[in-house]
């Protein structure tokens, strides 16, 4: 089969560039022709609040990865659905996860199927965004129009597609296990990488630092008396990508500085497997989800888990079996964490995520894009 992957990829980085090179490779396993189509320009300024979108890193070799889709410049979107249309691949993946996105991935979409051969089918990470602007919805519904179908990593936003009356046909997968950030390493020797104090134990909170994903919480939870007691410390490792300030006021207000591990900027990838294997739990303490590549970091890396009872994330966490499932509040984050300590549940826990993990294959996702192409 001849499929197309078009989204995020080198030289973009972050976690959707990593999960479409990913995604490439598995179809490559599968003995399909692959290329992927990625930004020129993924976004304007003001919708990017990190540093940089593009990576330091070298170039995959083993990825076709073509650069040429402007999401400002309506002339690149025909170019790009055009050359699609004349090539006649039987597959075109989309990554839809902003309604900004709308109009550049519905115009080549729409293009690229006017061959008559082309079927095309997005990946939703959400239909309805975390962080609500006006025009969400007609942007949407103007790409989502486009597509033969979807395959969703959420039950959430499969019942989504069906809230907002679209019908084509749809799967449910679940994120598959980001496995391509190196073998686990010792505990030891990842605390020796960071240069961490193995005296004492940590939590790990992973990624792009924004409201929805509830730092804050995490913050006023690892503030309880009960938890300043242990010797214990909080990893932060991520970006900020909005204002640091309400957190800053936090940390001096709870005094928490001398309790936590800053690593406030964009964490390479081969960096990623020591802030994983130092952690003795990963914590995602959202107020609101579709889904989370973390949890599938953690899987890979065997890692309990602690989420907030939001969207689809406790779907991929079994509450007692892998970790943790809880309402977002410090409160309920702080009780779990203590028990989490108090009965010593890694091991136990550990054993759960090990066994659970086998459940997350890439082809399992190949699969199920193949499927709903050809329903």
């Amino acid at each position: 089969m001849k499929v197309v992957i078009i989204g995020p990829a080198y030289p973009l980085r972050g976690g959707l560039a990593t999960y479409n090179e990913r995604l490439a490779r598995a179809f490559q396993e599968a003995g399909d022709e692959v290329r992927l189509v990625t930004f020129s320009l993924q976004y304007p300024d003001f919708l990017f609040p990190g540093q940089t979108q593009f990576s330091t890193g070298p170039a995959p070799e083993d990825l076709d990865i073509e650069v040429s889709l402007n999401s400002m410049n309506p002339l690149s979107w025909w170019k790009v659905g055009q050359k699609l249309r004349r090539e006649r691949p039987d597959l075109v993946i989309f990554r839809f996860w902003l309604p900004f996105m709308g109009p550049a991935l519905g115009t080549v979409a729409r293009l690229a199927a006017r061959n008559g051969h082309t079927r095309v089918v997005a990946i939703t990470d959400n239909v309805i965004p975390h962080e609500k602007r006006p025009g969400d919805r007609p942007l949407t519904r103007y790409f989502l129009s486009a597509c033969h179908g979807f395959v969703t990593m959420s039950r959430a936003v499969l019942a989504d597609l069906r809230r907002l009356h679209f019908q084509q046909p749809a799967l449910y997968r679940p994120h598959p296990l980001y496995d391509n950030f190196g073998p686990l390493k010792p505990k030891p020797e990842a605390l020796a990488a960071l240069g961490l104090d193995p005296a004492f134990g940590y939590l790990l909170f992973f990624g792009f630092i924004r409201a929805y994903k509830g730092l804050d919480l995490l913050l006023e939870a690892f503030a309880d008396e009960r938890l300043a007691a242990l010797p214990l410390k909080l990893i932060i490792a991520g970006e900020y990508y909005e204002d640091a300030a309400p957190y800053e006021a936090l940390i001096q207000q709870h005094n928490l500085e001398s309790r936590l591990v800053r690593a406030t900027d964009f964490i390479p990838n081969e960096q990623v497997v020591d802030y994983f294997c130092a952690a003795d739990m990963v914590v995602q303490p959202y107020k609101n989800a579709t889904q989370s590549g973390v949890s599938q970091i953690a899987y890979h890396f065997s890692r309990p888990m602690l989420v907030t009872d939001v969207g689809g994330l406790a779907e991929l966490i079994p509450n007692g079996e892998v970790g943790y499932v809880v309402p977002p509040s410090p409160q309920a984050i702080a009780d779990a964490l203590m028990d989490f300590y108090e009965h010593q549940r890694e091991t136990e826990f550990t054993a759960g995520v090990e066994g659970k993990r086998k459940e997350f294959s890439w082809d399992v996702m190949v699969a199920a894009l193949k499927e709903v192409a050809s329903t």
